[in-house]
């Protein structure tokens, strides 16, 4: 399954980096892609919620919405 977020926060390096690492804990996905610029988060994976990714990028500093 694939899902594209809104995302709003951050733009620098290093707080993309610490997104895309908490991204990755969370169960069942298995690829991100990240632009902060467009405000676009896309996740490729099996099984996440969207209460998992929210969770995860608050955790990074973020804003996400569906």
């Amino acid at each position: 399954m694939t899902k594209t977020y809104r995302i709003m926060g951050p733009k620098e390096d290093v707080a993309v980096e610490s997104l895309a690492d908490e991204l990755s804990l969370v169960e069942g996905t298995h690829e991100v892609d990240i632009d902060v610029e467009a405000g676009r988060l896309t996740v490729i994976g099996f099984t996440f919620a969207d209460e998992e990714i929210r969770q995860a990028a608050q955790n990074a500093g973020y804003t996400v919405e569906a």
